[in-house]
């Protein structure tokens, strides 16, 4: 990995994190690595061009599918859209 390519990786980390954070542990640090096992695979969604509709729909199946949680498609938009953003 290039050293944009860590920050990148990082920055979806911090995203997942503190924006995402679909069970509400972000306040915790004891819980960091909550979400960390999907970073990996949004990191190669977002350098393999991936659009936000692609990105939120995976974050949305994440939290309802993964999590067995009701989810909020709104909220998965909006997180999408910070990653999206980010420049590689």
């Amino acid at each position: 990995m290039t050293q944009k390519q860590k920050i990148l990786y990082q920055k979806i980390d911090e995203i997942l994190w503190k924006s995402w954070d679909p069970i509400g542990v972000n306040n915790n640090e004891n819980c960091r690595s909550e979400y960390q096992s999907y970073t990996r695979y949004i990191f190669k969604l977002k350098v393999e061009g991936a659009d936000k509709v692609k990105i939120s729909n995976h974050l949305h199946q994440l939290t309802t599918e993964s999590m067995g949680l009701s989810g909020n498609k709104k909220h998965c938009d909006e997180v999408a859209q910070e990653i999206f953003d980010l420049k590689i």
